[in-house]
């Protein structure tokens, strides 16, 4: 029997594999990941594992996948949760800055952080909202739902095997074979024909909702390897000739602690494709819709610390208003330094951030926590954020998309809310900062039984 996790670790690779095929610049981006990854333990030492094993790190990978409807994505639930991963966050990026874009989002992933630590593969995934009228008007909503209704993303054979994965916690060797054969092959860029003039209505709308709706297929949208100083790779990757979106999306690079998420792209390739025109003939053309992502993980942040940087990403926007041609980063590290705690002690102190808590010393006093930690009975040790931003998501989709689309703001949305969606997909999404305070009040109450 393979169980979930081997399972979960054999599908990254295989995903890895086939969109180093697919997209030669990825592996460039997962050697150049590497090469920088090395000097910072070479230069940092044990620092450098501060927030995951040099060994989790080089094998870490998030995913991003796009589908149309809800049925679609139940379906990716059951095929993510063969391999041990739960939805997990809510995401609208409807509203996003810079770009709206017509979709909702979670992100499958672990949720216990043995298994992440094992394997810490996520996979991002949008789908579209045709209903709403801010994108679509009522025959194009009419003709996409009936596009999406007709198509078949995953064989039922595969849905089958995803299921008895979940059942039993794994799958025999020749089951295991065949479930990751038939879902890589799931995810791998199709070669049937493009409708050329169906994908352009989409692509007016945006350029998502035709990479979405426009073709029969879904595919791997990007793979992202995880770095340890994202703008050391930046640099690198841009001195090898590969095009990178113009900056660093997320917390800017300061002197205080990372925290959430920082990540960059090279910017869309275009790939060729066979397009059906109007008379029924087949032509050959290109698309953009594929890039490169990479991504910097931080400390979690509790609601209270996640208003804090809010608050804090809003002053960056209203000076770079102010400053126009000012470099955001410049800004920024002067809002962090202004504004956020540059150390981990002070974040943990202040509860701005999400921490697990080991003794220094003992017997420790029944003080308060933000006593134990100020006088140094706890040490805390940070919990790595495992989730996404909307804004960054956006400000990457937006970096590479060749058109912006239209949108009507004066019509009205459709709600759309993490409720809506689980009862969608019958299936729980988690709070991931509900998840996060699980595992740092499961350490305090582990401290306190020793205590006993």
């Amino acid at each position: 029997m393979e169980n979930q996790t081997a399972l979960r670790a054999r599908f990254a690779r295989r995903l890895s594999e086939l969109y180093g095929r697919e997209v030669p610049a990825y592996t460039t981006l997962v050697d150049v990941s590497h090469e920088v990854n090395r000097r910072v333990l070479d230069r940092d030492g044990t620092a450098a594992e501060r927030l995951g094993s040099i060994g989790r790190v080089s094998a870490e990978r998030h995913g991003a996948i796009r589908v149309g409807t809800p049925r679609e994505l139940a379906q990716v639930t059951r095929i993510f949760g063969a391999l041990g991963m739960r939805p997990a966050g809510f995401y609208d990026l409807r509203d996003a800055y810079p770009q709206p874009i017509p979709v909702i989002s979670t992100a499958f992933r672990p949720l216990d952080r043995d298994e992440l630590a094992a394997n810490p593969f996520r996979v991002f995934t949008s789908m579209l909202v045709p209903q709403d009228r801010r994108f679509f008007t009522p025959d194009l909503q009419a003709r996409l739902t009936n596009f999406l209704g007709a198509r078949q993303l995953f064989p039922d054979e595969l849905l089958v095997l995803a299921d008895r994965a979940s059942a039993y916690g794994g799958l025999d060797s020749v089951d295991a074979d065949r479930f990751l054969d038939l879902a890589a092959a799931s995810f791998a860029l199709s070669a049937d024909p493009v409708d050329r003039a169906w994908y352009s209505a989409l692509e007016r709308v945006s350029g998502v909702a035709a990479d979405i709706g426009g073709v029969t297929t879904t595919h791997i949208n990007h793979l992202t390897p995880r770095v340890l100083d994202i703008d050391d790779l930046y640099r690198r990757m841009q001195a090898r000739g590969i095009a990178m979106i113009d900056e660093i999306q997320g917390p800017p690079r300061w002197h205080g602690p990372d925290v959430l998420l920082r990540q960059t792209s090279f910017r869309a390739l275009a790939e060729p494709r066979t397009f059906r025109n109007p008379d029924g003939a087949l032509s050959q053309g290109e698309l953009r819709v594929r890039f490169g992502e990479v991504e910097a993980r931080g400390i979690a942040l509790t609601p209270a610390g996640r208003a804090l940087y809010d608050d804090l990403v809003a002053e960056v926007d209203k000076l770079l208003a102010e400053s126009p041609g000012t470099p955001r980063q410049e800004i920024a590290a002067r809002v962090w330094a202004a504004g956020l705690p540059d150390t981990e002690l002070e974040l943990a102190i202040r509860g701005l951030a999400f921490f697990t808590y080991r003794p220094a010393r003992g017997p420790v006093p029944p003080l308060d926590l933000p006593t134990l930690l100020r006088e140094g009975w706890l040490i805390p040790e940070p919990i790595v954020y495992e989730d996404f931003l909307p804004r960054s998501a956006a400000g990457i989709f937006a970096s590479n998309l060749g058109d912006r689309g239209e949108m009507d703001a004066s019509q009205g949305g459709a709600p759309r809310d993490m409720a809506w969606l689980s009862a969608a997909i019958s299936c729980e999404i988690v709070t991931p900062e509900d998840v996060y305070a699980a595992q740092s009040a499961a350490s305090l109450a582990s401290f306190r039984r020793t205590q006993e």
